[in-house]
């Protein structure tokens, strides 16, 4: 048995419909289900065998005696919230609870981090000895990083392994709103013939030049199976190994949809100025080391892919299962 906290979201249902195409199905879905009734769509098609509510998972954590593995991947994905109780709630007390009852009853456990744990920085090297030295720079990335920190504390990247998600975008996001990535969102307003970006507010960087690792969801599922199969242990960074610029998604989409897509340069909201991330480049040794030698969609391959999904019904299962 499989159990996947967050299994109704974006990258919990695209996880399961990877394992359902390598025959696997019995499998637990624990989510909010007063959350957001669009993500049922998500997993319409799916097969699993129950889906359970978080704090009712835990409660009944001891008589599902057959697990093989947890997917911890559900959490408070807001950057934008100043929230700081329900991110701890969800991210980190919640995580902790789940921890402690895979310790005492022998279950696996990979969960997601993510890059905002880097902050600023220029290292994102996926070592869990510089734990200490990273500083996140919003609530939310603060709330994946002491989970990161807890699990240091009791020396169980031995036994777990911790996935840092950098920007991934591709089908089953439609759900997510205003979290819902830039290249969604850049498809979404390139209908009306613009995209806007943010101005930079760093004199080295030009307007739109600011760069993300952007990894499409199908090789993020890719990677997840290999790190589930491989049984690897310790921090693993889940990109592509390249940064790409907005100018660039710009450009990606207008390839795609075959016209010119102007750009509009805004401010960027004070809010969040200071905890904007100028740069992140996933450091991808350590898992190719592991043996992971897929190639990766391009930005261009991807936008390119997904837009298609997205003319269909912005779904990503349009195969029979």
């Amino acid at each position: 048995m499989i159990v996947i906290t967050g299994g109704l979201g974006f990258i919990g249902s695209a996880l399961i419909y990877k394992l359902n195409k390598i025959g696997i199905t019995d499998i637990i879905i624990v989510d909010l289900l007063e959350d957001n009734h669009l993500k049922y769509k998500n997993v319409e098609r799916l097969k699993y065998r129950e889906i359970l509510d978080p704090f009712n998972f835990l409660e009944e954590f001891k008589r599902f005696k057959d697990i093989d593995v947890i997917f911890h991947f559900g959490a408070i994905t807001d950057t934008l919230s100043n929230d700081e109780e329900k991110f701890m709630k969800y991210n980190l007390n919640y995580s902790v609870s789940l921890g402690n009852l895979c310790k005492e009853y022998g279950k696996r456990l990979i969960y997601a981090s993510s890059a905002a744990t880097y902050g600023n920085g220029d290292n994102f090297n996926d070592d869990e000895g510089q734990i200490y030295s990273l500083k996140p720079l919003n609530i939310y990335g603060r709330s994946k990083h002491l989970f990161d920190i807890w699990i240091k504390e009791n020396n169980l990247f031995n036994e777990w392994a911790s996935l840092k998600f950098f920007n991934v975008y591709g089908p089953n996001e439609y759900h997510k709103g205003r979290m819902a990535s830039f290249i969604y969102q850049s498809i979404k307003q390139a209908e009306k013939g613009k995209i806007r970006l943010f101005k930079s507010y760093k004199k080295d960087i030009k307007d739109g030049e600011q760069k993300r690792d952007f990894i499409y969801i199908k090789d993020v599922v890719d990677m997840i199976i290999f790190v589930y199969e491989k049984r690897l242990k310790g921090i693993f960074n889940i990109g592509t190994g390249i940064a790409r610029s907005f100018i660039d998604i710009v450009q990606s989409v207008s390839y795609a949809l075959k016209r010119k897509i102007d750009i509009e340069f805004i401010d960027m909201p004070e809010e969040i100025r200071d905890s904007y991330q100028y740069y992140t480049c996933a450091d991808i040794r350590k898992i190719k080391d592991a043996g992971y030698n897929k190639k990766f969609w391009t930005l261009e391959e991807g936008v390119e892919d997904y837009l298609n999904y997205i003319k269909n019904s912005d779904y990503l299962w349009k195969e029979d299962l």
